[in-house]
């Protein structure tokens, strides 16, 4: 991931998507926009962190493939994105968003930035990797540093031939402090993507709200309660447009290595989660309580015109 793993930055927060000015809001809703009933519950299915590992990019493939998931975001400075690069030009119609990634956080598992930052840049840690926490960056990370690696990461995703539909955020990082927020505000409007933001965002930029609220499992889940509490987080939701965040992987001793010391969205979370996308038992809760499964492309739809 780790979306939410820097003091549980995203966890208490209700998300929206704010990405172009308008002097006040749409008459409709997003639902009704895209053509839904005013009641209807939209849903993004969402998995973090394609190109993390070779076990995350098997766990996140099939998931797409078989519809398990509906939208994904790829950690471009990672060493296995040239695998997702490759299955992105095999597979041109998935919906693929890049997770603008300015920490490098599992302690065995480290990446260093795509564009060619000097050593004494402040997005490095003494070893020469992104930082392992959110909060080095609010507190050291330059604006124009910022800029150049989060536009390289873009570039180096559209340059491998992948098409994009949004941009988020890894860990949180990009959104700690204003002027971090309005370099990511500013990095969507000049690629014309939607970017995913909290609400905070509002007062920079006034625009079209895509998501009503961003959902996620809370750490201290046991596996047996998993389903369930996916079930109890997401029945009582009023109409609405929704992300489901998941994060997915095997549980096998890649994972395992990679994330030995962060039990928080470490091997066996993924595996929880990607049992749970693919499980009949939660395919038919969906089905049951009546969400709508859509992906960024769609919602995008409903943006005002620029």
């Amino acid at each position: 991931m780790n979306t939410t793993k820097t003091v549980g930055l995203f966890a208490a927060l209700a998300f929206s998507v704010v990405v172009c000015a308008q002097s006040g809001p749409p008459a409709k809703s997003i639902v009704e926009r895209l053509g839904y009933p005013a009641n209807a519950r939209l849903l993004v299915i969402h998995a973090d962190d394609f190109g993390m590992s070779h076990s995350v990019n098997r766990a996140i493939e099939e998931a797409l493939e078989n519809h398990w998931v509906t939208s994904a975001s790829i950690l471009v400075p990672c060493p296995w994105f040239p695998e997702v690069a490759r299955w992105a030009k095999a597979h041109p119609d998935a919906d693929l968003g890049i997770h603008l990634a300015l920490t490098s956080e599992w302690t065995t598992l480290r990446w260093g930035p795509v564009s060619p930052q000097p050593r004494d840049s402040s997005l490095l840690d003494a070893d020469g990797y992104l930082p392992l926490l959110s909060e080095y960056v609010a507190t050291h990370a330059k604006i124009p540093d910022v800029e150049t690696e989060t536009h390289a990461q873009v570039d180096k995703a559209k340059a491998a031939g992948i098409t994009l539909t949004h941009l988020d955020t890894h860990m949180g990082a990009i959104v700690t402090t204003p002027d971090l927020l309005k370099a990511y505000i500013g990095l969507g409007h000049a690629y014309n993507l939607p970017v995913l933001l909290d609400n905070r965002a509002e007062a920079l930029a006034p625009g079209s709200v895509l998501i009503s609220q961003l959902l996620q499992m809370n750490p201290g889940t046991p596996k047996s309660q998993w389903l369930d509490a996916y079930k109890k987080m997401m029945a009582p939701l009023p109409p609405g447009t929704y992300q489901l965040i998941v994060h997915l992987a095997y549980n096998d001793d890649e994972m395992q290595g990679a994330t030995a010391d962060h039990p928080n969205w470490g091997a066996e979370w993924r595996q929880n989660d990607f049992d749970l996308v693919r499980s009949v038992e939660f395919r038919k809760f969906l089905k049951d309580q009546g969400f709508v499964l859509v992906a960024w492309r769609e919602l995008a739809k409903a943006l005002p015109a620029q």
